[in-house]
């Protein structure tokens, strides 16, 4: 049986170092895995999308539009923007920090973050809401939000926390290696 996971988020917030860790804990467990990225101006700021695919069945790196389990998203706004890939009765993993695009700002109209989560339970069979500020002032770093969000996956029952925390031994540096267990560990 296959599963098929979205992380969707902003250039910066480590959505690929994310799915590269997804990866790794399943192919640790010895599940056969293709990932893409697709990305778009992201040292800009712009939107970042990657595909994980995970079990024998899959033959392709994308996820087709409908078919995705789980969609992990760093910001609420690409969760929004890319709903579609959510298959009915999937969950989403939302942070519920919403990052204002240049052209909202200009514009005076300001994305509204609760707006966002109320529109994400109406379409997703289930949302889960993360407040990862809170998350990374408890931690005392702004750097781990992948990890938070990552965590709230695993906290939801959708991925394996010993394969991702050895995953994420694999492949973050040793002197962020704590760090980054702490985040996955934060409820």
């Amino acid at each position: 049986m296959s599963k098929n996971i979205i992380i969707c988020g902003v250039g910066g917030q480590g959505t690929v170092l994310a799915a590269k860790v997804l990866s790794q804990a399943a192919i640790a467990n010895g599940e056969r895995v293709l990932s893409a990225e697709t990305i778009g101006m992201a040292q800009r700021g712009g939107s970042v999308v990657s595909h994980v695919r995970i079990g024998g069945d899959v033959y392709s790196p994308l996820v087709p539009q409908g078919q995705a389990d789980v969609l992990i998203a760093f910001e609420a706004a690409e969760a929004v923007r890319n709903i579609a890939y959510l298959k009915q009765g999937g969950t989403v993993i939302v942070n519920k920090k919403v990052v204002q695009p240049v052209t909202a700002s200009l514009s005076g109209k300001a994305f509204d973050e609760n707006e966002m989560i109320a529109y994400l339970e109406k379409v997703a069979a289930k949302v889960v809401a993360v407040d990862t500020d809170e998350a990374c002032h408890q931690l005392g770093s702004s750097k781990v939000v992948n990890m938070v969000l990552l965590g709230a996956a695993s906290h939801a029952g959708l991925i394996d926390i010993d394969q991702l925390k050895a995953a994420i031994k694999a492949l973050v540096k040793p002197d962020f290696y704590e760090l980054n267990l702490r985040a996955v560990d934060w409820k």
